[in-house]
């Protein structure tokens, strides 16, 4: 497949686009031992070799990883209080990140890419990526904050809305699995303070129809199927 030139400098890691494009026009760029610098040239990233200042531009290796956080981590790449980060707990040489985040305390499915399409596909509010959450509130949720949930209220003068709420033990009405579509910070928490609940803990279960299928504080690489997949379905 043919990309843009300034596109695949830019995605191999080594410059912004804009500074791409300024390397081409000081004619900087060679594409296989020819100088370019047509800004709408493009090259096939399996065949073409490509250099800047004599220099081979490698593609990126983009990676994918499902960890399953546990609580006491911040979902940034390093944080200024110098608290533990999620990608503490990953081993590997490419410079990750988190697919949009989960707070502190809040455990479960966390996605971390260095692919920064793959990213913004899975946290774009028109993509609608369903989020399951398993809550334990401090009381009881009645049928009315229930309903309320399901038909909308209003958080920081915007509306949210959970798609689906149920129950696992039908006594326990402490412990709620929500599904929603929302990315917004501290949602689900927000969600139950607006009608006076308190979330005592926060458990992440899918994200995007991806299951925490390991141990706390374990990670896996995704594999292409599930890429693929994720890609076909939010893309279209």
């Amino acid at each position: 497949m043919l990309v843009r030139l300034n596109k695949f400098i830019a995605e191999s890691g080594i410059t912004s686009r804009r500074k791409a494009e300024e390397l081409i026009l000081q004619g900087r760029i060679s594409v296989n031992n020819e100088i370019v610098n047509e800004l709408s040239f493009k090259i096939n990233p399996d065949a073409d070799d490509v250099l800047v200042d004599g220099e081979r531009i490698k593609p990126r290796r983009y990676v994918y990883y499902l960890l399953n956080k546990p609580s006491g981590f911040v979902s940034t790449t390093n944080d200024e209080k110098n608290r533990a980060t999620v990608t503490d707990l990953i081993k590997t040489n490419e410079k990750i990140f988190p697919v949009g985040r989960l707070d502190y305390n809040t455990t479960g499915v966390l996605l971390l890419t260095n692919d920064g399409n793959f990213s913004n596909l899975l946290t774009h509010p028109k993509n609608q990526i369903p989020r399951v959450y398993e809550v334990h509130l401090d009381r009881l949720l009645n049928d009315d904050d229930k309903t309320s949930l399901l038909r909308g209220v209003y958080i920081e003068g915007e509306k949210g809305v959970f798609s689906r709420i149920d129950f696992p033990k039908i006594k326990d009405r402490k412990r709620v699995i929500i599904t929603c579509t929302e990315g917004r910070n501290r949602f689900v928490k927000k969600m139950f303070a607006a009608l006076g609940y308190t979330v005592t803990s926060l458990n992440r279960i899918s994200f995007a129809g991806i299951l925490a299928d390991v141990p706390p504080g374990k990670y896996r690489k995704l594999d292409i199927s599930e890429i693929k997949n994720l890609i076909k379905k939010y893309a279209e």
